[in-house]
């Protein structure tokens, strides 16, 4: 990644806040996107076969939007399916930094799980986080962020459970990790933090 890159996906300083009018509500539900930055999204995933035509027009989009998380999502979306994992898990790292400066300090684990829209977007992103470390192999950090996850959403609104008991079957050699074989899906039965043990 060059350094222009690396500037561009900074983007949002959480130390500086979001600007007085910006909407981050609104914006985790696609409003709000300067019409020009919209296109550049979608002329960058009309560009999908050049990949990488589109990847100077999504750092460019978010070079020109850096506090919309439309802008993050367009390049997390890129990298995971151009099997760019690691530098997919530096878009999760920013976003989770953008949504949880947008997250208010009276949250409700209960509540906020399910109606708060930054919030929702915040936990999406730490189990979005987790299973790039699951994939990469970096157990430890999957752990963190699914014990994280486990006191947010403790009724397991996002379906971050399953993830832990993925991991669980890995760490007890129960399964061998397979970076090629996705989770099972969560329709196949109910799951829940019921059924995890919680980290020591």
């Amino acid at each position: 990644m060059s350094t222009q890159e690396g500037a561009a996906l900074a983007g949002f300083d959480p130390a500086s806040g979001f600007d007085a009018d910006f909407d981050f509500d609104l914006a985790v539900l696609g409003g709000g996107l300067p019409p020009d930055v919209q296109n550049l999204i979608e002329e960058g995933g009309r560009l999908w076969q050049q990949p990488e035509q589109a990847h100077a027009l999504l750092i460019k989009a978010r070079e020109l939007a850096p506090e919309h998380p439309a802008t993050l999502i367009a390049l997390y979306r890129f990298y995971f399916y151009s099997h760019r994992l690691a530098e997919c898990r530096e878009i999760a790292k920013i976003a989770l930094a953008t949504s949880r400066y947008a997250v208010q300090s009276n949250y409700d684990p209960v509540a906020d799980a399910r109606d708060n829209v930054p919030a929702r977007f915040y936990l999406f992103c730490l189990k979005g986080f987790a299973y790039l470390n699951l994939r990469l192999g970096e157990f430890d950090a999957a752990r963190v962020a699914l014990d994280e996850l486990r006191l947010l959403d403790p009724k397991d609104v996002v379906g971050g459970s399953l993830l832990a008991i993925v991991l669980n079957r890995y760490e007890s050699g129960e399964d061998e990790y397979d970076d090629d074989v996705a989770p099972p899906s969560p329709s196949r039965k109910p799951y829940g933090w019921a059924q995890v043990e919680p980290t020591p």
